[in-house]
């Protein structure tokens, strides 16, 4: 079952602040350790987290453009992969802790863009550019929160 607004705004707040207690409470060597994915170190996927963060807001726009039965979509440029590279080369020089304040600036920029949607857009059926379909705020379920805390753990190393 799809979340209601509320519960959407409790998940997104109640993940985010998870997230960012379990990296701040991380030694400074889990983040240069290396991680499964792409071969990139947990600073790298903290990288990822903080740069992709700022997206999720724009999932209402594309439920509001969807005007057919096919899900709407915004494909990356390039490819998810080489958005994530980029975004990643990008912020190659911050440091941990400005990562993660990045991603709770951009945390509650999609906190303030949610609580200004429209709830009936929550059902919406869209695409994201990774290509997760489904109800607007199952795929930010899967994405923000859990595609999210999944990284978190990665970085943690559990």
């Amino acid at each position: 079952m799809t979340a209601s607004k509320a519960e959407l705004l409790d998940k997104l707040r109640t993940s985010g602040d998870q997230v960012v207690s379990k990296l701040r409470g991380l030694p400074p060597e889990s983040f240069e350790q290396g991680r499964y994915e792409s071969g990139w170190n947990g600073r790298q996927i903290l990288a990822h987290i903080a740069s992709i963060e700022w997206t999720y807001p724009r999932l209402i726009d594309v439920a509001r453009e969807a005007q057919s039965p096919a899900p709407a979509s915004r494909p990356a440029r390039g490819g998810i992969d080489d958005y994530n590279a980029r975004q990643v080369e990008k912020r190659a020089p911050m440091s941990v802790a400005e990562l993660i304040h990045e991603f709770e600036q951009n945390r509650a920029t999609t906190i303030a863009a949610f609580e200004q949607a429209d709830e009936s857009l929550l059902n919406q059926p869209i695409r994201s550019a990774g290509g997760i379909t489904g109800p607007l705020a199952d795929v930010v379920s899967m994405i923000a929160i859990a595609h999210v805390d999944q990284h978190a753990r990665d970085i943690a190393g559990s």
